[in-house]
Order: structure tokens, then sequence, then C-alpha cells
């Protein structure tokens, strides 16, 4: 599965829009229950006009939700990114740690966004990033039974090699969004369709 995927989708990447780790790190914030196409619409503008840490740290909380309203659930994110910013100011100088449990100390920072900042930022395999793309495509190709999403990554991490863990994060996310989809998956042509047959899916 590693090899298709990897055939399939050899240039995999986030396709969230960033310049650096830390407009990576709002930008999956504000992805959660929204598409990466909306983030990426919102974001130019965000840091324009709050360029770093340090600026969103002093936003006003009225104008950052207006800010990131498109993007659903515009309160808590707007909440979330301001005590991010405010935390990384003051204990970390304004840089992001490195270290996967530094990082979900951050408001709005669970596992698989830490993941995807380190794996995407930093070129740190701290483990495989399992959104609700990953939790589907795993399921039907038998990797894993659970619906956990931490559950599912420890699975996916004892099989697969951890030298590819960021690209294989990347390329399941790519998979279940492209061909894997939830309703009316496109079997046909599938390029993990090999190894979805030997698992009897």
């Amino acid at each position: 599965m590693v090899e298709l995927l990897a055939g399939a989708y050899p240039d995999a990447r986030c396709e969230l829009d960033y310049r650096d780790p830390w407009e990576l790190l709002v930008a999956t914030v504000l992805s959660a229950q929204c598409t990466d196409q909306r983030v990426n619409q919102v974001t130019p503008e965000l840091f324009r006009r709050w360029p770093t840490p340090a600026a969103i740290a002093e936003a006003p909380l009225a104008e950052l939700e207006e800010a990131v309203r498109p993007t659903g659930f515009f309160r808590n994110k707007a909440r979330a990114v301001r005590e991010a910013a405010r935390i990384l100011v003051s204990r970390f100088g304004g840089e992001l740690p490195r270290e996967l449990e530094a990082l979900v100390e951050l408001p709005g920072v669970g596992r698989k966004t830490a993941k995807v900042v380190l794996g995407e930022a930093f070129g740190i395999a701290a483990g495989i990033a399992v959104d609700t793309h990953v939790r589907r495509v795993s399921g039907r190709l038998g990797l894993s039974r659970s619906s956990e999403a931490e559950v599912i990554a420890g699975e996916l991490e004892r099989l697969v090699p951890q030298p590819v863990w960021v690209a294989f994060s990347m390329r399941m996310i790519l998979h279940g969004r492209r061909v894997c989809v939830a309703r009316r998956p496109r079997c046909a042509g599938c390029p993990l369709e090999p190894a979805c047959a030997k698992v009897g899916v």
C-alpha cells in the first residue's frame, strides 16, 4: 500500500498555503470542519493584518473572529489562535516548538495538527496524522478496525516505516479526498485496488 500510494501521489503535500510554521499551524487549526480551499481564501488577509504571533496575540478578539468567520466555528477558532499566539510569545519567544508534546499544549492544537506541522514545516516524522479521510481509508483497507484517531495512528505507525510517515499521511489524506470518498468511492481505477482486494474489502 505504501508503494502504491507513493506511485499514485509522488508529490503529495499539505494543500494549505503557508509561508512559515506558524502560518501552517494557524491554517491547520482553521481547517477543522472546513475545506482547505476556504482556509486558503481567508489566511492571506489574516496574515496581512497580523503577520506574526506577537501581532495576533494583541489582536482585538472581535476583529479576529470576523477575519476567520468564513471557516466556521469562528469564535472558538479565533480564541484558540490568539491564546496559542500569546503562549508562543510568552513561553517560546514567538517560535514554534519542535516537540509534539509541547505543541499539543497550545489551544486548538491536537495531535493530528501537531503531527502535520512537525512533518510539513520541519520534516520531523512525529507520527501519522489521522483525520476523517485517513480514518475512512484505513477502515476500508482493513488497516484498522478502530474509530479512534490515536488508536488508528498507533496501528498505522506499527505498520508503516517511520521515514515515510509524513508522506504516507499526506497521501492517505489526498486519496480519501480524491478517490476513496465518503459516498460513492471511485473504486474503478483506484490505485490501491490490488491491496484492497487482498484484504477482502
